[in-house]
């Protein structure tokens, strides 16, 4: 009997070493349906972590970007830090009866769809700014977090950061154990998605890069605070956002994942590097588990997260992979069976 366990053992640390059981290892990306997208991952990870391949790259020098809104998470049919914005702003103006007698913010307060859907960027960048005015960085946190725990989807009824999306989540975690820095780099303001990546994401908040607000050191009552303002320092969209990797990182990414026109500028900053590099753009074409827009590759046009078929043309003239969630998510949310 002894003698019966000890030939086993020996017989699977031949499969181990020789790399003949494949089957037994865990596979690190569950929610990926196999085929060339999923293998592109692995296979980035494979040429950049093996200290013999030529593409080998330095722990140190390791870094992926992920864009947040339609690529970590939903962003229909509104962006989530607007929809936040839209109940501070509510709630701001029922304190302040001056206020709300002033635009955008009386359409917002009235709860009009019809007219709110007629706001402008500029009007949406003045409720975003208007929900923290005034507040602490710390004070901002709180509020963003008591907001999170009670929001709802209005499709899927469940808290917002219910609706991050597992294969993406299985990504990142699969690039952080092959020793990658993964940033999170955004259009949605850089306090709003520090106040929750840490605990949802894993993702620290010196590696979330967003669209910047003022912010001013005051002394509080003998005390030092960070107090938010209404101006913005860099929006983190489109050239912006290699930029701001630039200004932050000092590094350009071996990979980025995107999922709009807003992306563009940052998976062909990431491409252009020499070496082993890996851009990917999420296509939403499953409106049966998620949504369909683009207009790209067919799918209805959106102004949120608009995918041109432009970009899905460049996508796949330069390399990059275009991860359809239909096809290549065999499942999209952590809840699905």
């Amino acid at each position: 009997m002894h003698r019966r366990r000890l030939s086993f053992v020996l017989l699977l640390w031949m499969l181990v070493t020789l790399g003949g059981c494949a089957t037994l290892v865990a596979d690190p990306l569950p929610s990926w349906n196999e085929g060339a997208t999923k293998q592109a991952i692995v296979a980035l990870v494979r040429a950049t972590t093996d200290s013999t391949s030529k593409d080998y790259v330095p722990p140190e020098q390791r870094v992926a970007t992920f864009d947040m809104d339609g690529t970590l998470w939903v962003e229909h049919p509104m962006y989530t830090q607007v929809v936040f914005a839209i109940d501070r702003v509510r709630e701001i103006a029922r304190a302040n009866p001056a206020l709300a007698n002033q635009e955008p913010y009386k359409t917002i307060a009235s709860g009009d769809r019809a007219a709110m859907a007629k706001l402008t960027e500029e009007d949406l960048f003045k409720a975003v700014a208007l929900s923290g005015n005034g507040l602490s960085v710390d004070a901002y946190f709180d509020i963003v977090r008591q907001w999170l725990r009670t929001a709802r989807h209005p499709r899927y009824n469940r808290p917002y950061t219910d609706l991050f999306y597992a294969p993406m989540i299985e990504a990142m975690k699969y690039l952080r154990g092959a020793g990658y820095k993964t940033y999170i780099v955004t259009g949605s303001g850089q306090e709003f998605v520090r106040a929750f990546a840490p605990g949802t994401l894993g993702v620290p908040p010196e590696q979330t890069i967003g669209t910047m607000l003022k912010i001013d050191y005051e002394m509080i009552e003998g005390k030092p605070a960070l107090i938010q303002k209404a101006g913005i320092v860099l929006v983190d969209d489109k050239g912006g956002k290699p930029v701001a990797i630039n200004m932050i990182i000092g590094r350009r990414p071996h990979a980025a994942f995107g999922n709009s026109n807003g992306d563009q500028q940052m998976l062909e900053w990431t491409k252009g590097g020499a070496g082993a590099r890996l851009a990917m753009i999420v296509l939403h074409d499953d409106a049966v588990r998620e949504y369909a827009y683009g207009p790209a590759g067919g799918q209805p046009d959106s102004s949120i997260g608009t995918f041109s078929q432009a970009l899905y043309d460049e996508a796949k003239s330069s390399g990059w992979f275009v991860i359809s969630m239909k096809n290549d998510w065999k499942r999209i949310f952590a809840f699905e069976p």
